[in-house]
């Protein structure tokens, strides 16, 4: 029998799912909750879907897999651990459940969750193909053990440990992993590596498959970043029960409207480039371009609560943030805004400068370097003398940023450095923009760059890309 796994990636949150199918019958494997995606790939292909497997309650996406199952009269399967009450076929350890022709298997994972499965894609033969490892075994690295929180964290990774040994015994050398995280993901617990992997390639470079346990436990720990605040709605939310999301396109608001709603304490959000905000913006509106991370850095400043509207020259704009949105429990926001700047009579504009232009302000009284960066990057490598706040402390800390002279904000490609200026400019404090990735530092004349020895941990999508 051929089985065909496709790959359904969504680099702005480093995941990835799958849909496995025999030519006639397709299994989705720990779907995005736009589930519009999976669906033009079964059109695509002709297939009838016959199940849905979640390998754990994710932490960094609201997932879409009950609304699939529900839709297409699927089974829903889910780990028989995981404290849910809603309608799905519940699995045990080495239980297998047949999808049309072929079938998979639960193995029991724990590591990146107490009740995480992997699942051994088997074909009529109860040959395995490939396994889903969701948060388990990644390429070259494995899922983070703290989301559940640090207390936890130390047992976890040893229980991760000895799952990962525990597929790499029980699975082939040529057996293909399929991880759902790893692509960026903050969920990683140390950077990955590739794009593919099998059990062969990871006994060669995984540290779990190379390492003794309490080796492992300290490397693991110890290389741990911070994770995007979004994440504490997540878990919830998933094991409640996600339901439909519409995407259909939001109320078009007035430049009055837009304004009113931001005196009352919204959030407006820019969703054009970096460039064309620092060029011309709208006071008091933030820099999320949707050509970055945008939901992975928005969700992790976005206080639930608040209003949102969004705003863009392009509807097209609108409608992907929108889809980004979703992804991370923000349902439906306030309204939205589509048209020129200019159409509010008041805009101001924000100095970019590159970092070919530092050496020569530096240390002077009329310019502050700010490196908005997390702090394993900043250990990894900085700019001396600079300061320091990570871009997602930096609402609770601008009063610590000096008064006079201008803020200089840099990040690791320039992405989050132009989030940062709507909070510091709100402040009444003078923001320009380093619009260039930090890489390009390492290369000027002048700078003292000062390295460090911290393992940097997961890299999300926008920190190895322009868009950072």
């Amino acid at each position: 029998m051929s089985l065909t796994v496709i790959n359904l990636d969504t680099p702005t949150l480093g995941d990835r799912s799958y849909i496995a199918h025999d030519g006639k019958t397709a299994l989705a494997v720990d779907p995005q909750r736009d589930i519009d995606r999976v669906q033009a790939i079964l059109d695509r292909e002709g297939l009838t879907l016959g199940g849905v497997v979640e390998t754990h309650m994710h932490n960094d996406y609201v997932s879409g897999g009950l609304v699939l199952a529900h839709e297409h009269g699927a089974k829903y399967i889910v780990s028989e651990m995981d404290p849910v009450t809603f309608e799905r076929v519940t699995v045990a350890d080495k239980q297998i459940e047949t999808i049309g022709d072929f079938a998979v298997q639960a193995i029991h994972t724990p590591g990146h969750t107490f009740t995480h499965m992997s699942y051994a894609l088997l074909d009529d033969a109860q040959k395995a193909h490939g396994v889903f490892t969701g948060g388990s075994m990644l390429h070259g690295s494995t899922g983070r053990p703290d989301l559940l929180g640090l207390d936890k964290a130390r047992e976890l990774a040893g229980l991760q440990h000895g799952s990962l040994n525990r597929l790499a015994e029980m699975l082939e050398d040529g057996v293909n992993v399929h991880p759902t995280h790893g692509f960026g993901s903050f969920c990683a617990a140390t950077a990955t590596c590739g794009d593919s992997s099998t059990i062969a390639d990871e006994k060669k470079t995984n540290p779990a498959l190379l390492l003794e346990k309490e080796a492992y436990i300290v490397q693991t720990l110890a290389g741990l970043d911070v994770f995007p605040a979004y994440y504490k709605h997540m878990g919830p939310a998933n094991h409640a029960g996600p339901g439909p999301i519409d995407l259909s396109e939001l109320a078009r608001m007035s430049t009055e409207e837009v304004m009113k709603a931001m005196k009352a304490g919204a959030w407006i959000v820019d969703l054009r480039t970096r460039s064309s905000w620092a060029a011309a913006h709208v006071p008091g509106t933030m820099s999320f371009g949707i050509d970055g991370s945008m939901a992975t850095y928005f969700g992790w400043m976005f206080p639930y609560e608040k209003q949102l509207v969004l705003m863009s020259d392009k509807a097209s704009d609108i409608a992907e943030a929108q889809r980004e949105l979703v992804r991370i429990g923000i349902d439906r926001p306030s309204g939205s805004f589509v048209g020129d700047v200019a159409e509010f009579g008041e805009s101001k504009s924000t100095r970019a400068v590159s970092f070919k232009d530092v050496p020569a302000v530096i240390g002077t009284p009329g310019v502050h370097v700010l490196d908005v960066r997390r702090a394993s990057e900043r250990e990894a490598s900085h700019i001396e003398p600079s300061l320091h706040i990570p871009l997602h402390e930096l609402e609770g800390r601008v009063n610590e940023l000096p008064t006079d002279g201008e803020i200089w904000v840099h990040c690791a490609g320039a992405y989050r450095a132009a989030a940062a200026l709507g909070i510091i400019e709100d402040s009444k404090r003078t923001a320009v923009l380093i619009n260039e990735p930090y890489d390009a530092c390492l290369t000027v004349d002048g700078l003292n760059i000062v390295t460090g020895h911290m393992d940097a941990g997961p890299v999300s999508p926008s920190d190895v890309t322009a868009n950072a």
